[in-house]
């Protein structure tokens, strides 16, 4: 397998949409799920996320019910005022912090509830998991703006 060149991803990323999106559509699902988690420990080797944190800096995760019990009690606050303070209900319903960058991530890229962070977090980028398939708008999106799913597609796409 070709090594999977970085630099410029973002770019390369959105030129391969359309392959991706095939991808997604058509692999056989059983093999795509054996290659994921050799694939998703390859591209953290390469990729450092507190040098990207693209993530925290430009989305939010869904906050749900357990996670907000959690982080609540993480911060030292009631439940209400942690979702009167931090999180508004986005047009799905869900909730979602109010502002962008995500309010607990730190200069250095490093997020200050990490030990009890939302479940979404704790799964992005998904790309050891079957959401990647299951969900290939969701996969779509990331990889524009993830390095780590733009490896993980790359490296579907040369071993198809």
């Amino acid at each position: 397998m070709d090594a999977i060149k970085m630099e410029g991803w973002e770019k390369r990323s959105a030129e391969h949409r359309k392959q991706y999106k095939q991808l997604l559509k058509r692999a056989d699902k059983n093999k795509v799920l054996r290659q994921l988690p050799e694939l998703h420990e390859q591209a953290f080797e390469k990729i450092d996320c507190l040098q990207c944190a693209a993530c925290c800096k430009n989305y939010s995760p869904r906050f749900k019910t357990p996670d907000i019990k959690r982080i609540a009690r993480f911060l030292g606050m009631k439940e209400g005022d942690f979702i009167e303070t931090y999180l508004f209900l986005d047009q799905e319903g869900d909730y979602v912090v109010k502002s962008k960058p995500c309010p607990f991530l730190g200069a250095d890229n490093c997020c200050s509830i990490y030990e009890a962070r939302p479940s979404d977090c704790h799964r992005f980028p998904y790309t050891d998991e079957d959401v990647l398939l299951k969900r290939p708008a969701i996969t779509l999106k990331n990889a524009g703006f993830c390095p780590i799913v733009y490896y993980v597609l790359e490296s579907l796409l040369q071993t198809r």
